[in-house]
């Protein structure tokens, strides 16, 4: 596994599997790696002749500057972690390399990043479709695999592709969960032990209303009656809990087409995001 730290050399060493005709794909991600990063390993090795995997704090993403401080920077745990799965390079780029000085380019992609995420986190969907953009160039993966729980985030980087006509094929993957059912994040370590035994009440909530809804239930009545529960529960607040189409995240009162229940709370300052299938 090269660790690289320029964008030179990620594109010399990219022009030699091109040259050999070798399928690429990239993950990118924030480090502070964990199981469900580590599935999305698995799945891009499936899809490519070589994997890059992409480790960058992104500055712009994050609308709390004490979000940005507070998030776990852990380069050597997390190589030795991919260190098993036999990926080809590591990327792991100076700020300099993602915004150099006089950087004045911001993408944004309306309809899809105005709601949910983007209503409770202000300019932060701008942030991830910039940084993207400049991972995809960079890399010139043929695919790219993106987890669902971060879902909004997913359909955006999809449209993002498409729009830009960038040739990276983008590849949602399943949310990896604890055996209690609460997703992976690397948030939840910031969990005290009486907030952790709390949180899976979110996802078990979900389910129930999930269920009630596929039954025949008013959504409305149903989501206000788990957000209820959840907070009853010790979460701090439900910042949101909403049916939306799954495909353009646009609200929904029934299931004529396919749907998405996402959610957003607060659980000491611990911000948890979680989403299902109905």
């Amino acid at each position: 596994m090269k660790i690289i730290r320029s964008k030179d050399d990620l594109r010399t060493l990219r022009r030699s599997w091109i040259f050999k005709g070798e399928r690429v794909a990239v993950v990118p991600t924030m480090g502070a790696l964990h199981a469900g990063h580590l599935s999305l390993v698995e799945e891009a090795k499936k899809h490519a002749d070589r994997v890059i995997v992409t480790i960058f704090v992104n500055p712009k993403q994050f609308n709390n500057p004490e979000d940005l401080d507070k998030y776990p920077r852990t380069e050597e745990d997390d190589a030795e972690k991919l260190a098993p799965y036999g990926i080809d390079a590591l990327y792991v780029p100076t700020p300099d390399q993602i915004y150099p000085d006089g950087f004045a380019t911001n993408v944004r992609v309306s309809g899809l990043t105005e709601d949910l995420e983007g209503a409770h986190r202000p300019g932060h969907f701008d942030g991830v479709a910039t940084v993207v953009s400049k991972l995809f160039l960079q890399s010139r993966a043929d695919v790219a695999c993106f987890g669902q729980k971060d879902y909004q985030q997913m359909l955006l980087v999809r449209r993002l592709s498409e729009d830009l006509d960038i040739e990276t094929e983008v590849i949602g993957c399943p949310t990896v969960r604890e055996e209690d059912g609460l997703a992976m994040s690397s948030r939840n370590v910031r969990l005290t032990k009486e907030e952790r035994a709390v949180a899976p009440v979110l996802k078990a909530e979900m389910d129930r209303a999930a269920e009630a809804i596929r039954r025949g239930a008013e959504p409305r009545v149903v989501l206000d009656s788990a957000k209820a529960q959840i907070e009853r529960a010790g979460y701090d607040a439900v910042e949101y809990l909403e049916l939306r189409d799954a495909e353009t995240l646009k609200p929904v009162k029934d299931l004529s087409r396919p749907a998405r229940l996402l959610a957003a709370a607060m659980l000491g300052d611990v911000r948890l995001i979680d989403n299902i299938a109905v």
